[in-house]
C-alpha cells in the first residue's frame, strides 16, 4: 500500500477543482490547523461520514526498557488523540480486506 502525502492531496484536489495548488494548500493547511487547535482546547472534532477525533487521557503506567530489562520506567499520564472512523469510511475500507489477503508470491 502506498502513502499519500499532503502534497499528493493538494495536486489531486487542484487538478479536480481547477483551483491553484496554493489555494488548495492554504485551505488544507487551515483545516488541519483548526482541527489541531480545537483538539488542543479539549474539544472533539466530528466530520460526518468521515469520522471523529477525540482527546483521551491515558493512565500512568510502568514500562520496561528493553536494553535494561530489570529497570522499570514510569510513563506519566498524557493526552492522546483517538480517531473513530465514520460509517461511510468503515464501509469503504472494509472492501479492502479481500485484496489484502491475497497469497504472497510463491505460495
Amino acid at each position: 500500500m502506498n502513502t499519500v502525502t499532503k502534497r499528493d492531496l493538494v495536486v489531486k484536489i487542484s487538478n479536480e477543482t481547477g483551483m491553484t495548488q496554493q489555494q488548495v494548500f492554504d485551505v488544507i493547511q487551515k483545516t488541519l490547523d483548526t482541527v489541531t487547535a480545537t483538539l488542543a482546547s479539549g474539544e472533539e472534532v466530528v466530520l460526518r461520514n468521515f469520522g471523529s477525533f477525540q482527546v483521551r487521557m491515558t493512565k500512568q503506567k510502568i514500562g520496561r526498557n528493553p536494553n535494561k530489562p530489570g529497570t522499570d520506567v514510569i510513563i506519566p499520564p498524557r493526552a492522546i488523540v483517538k480517531f473513530k472512523p465514520g460509517k461511510e469510511m468503515k464501509e469503504k475500507v472494509a472492501t479492502l480486506l479481500p485484496s489484502l489477503q491475497q497469497p504472497a508470491a510463491g505460495e
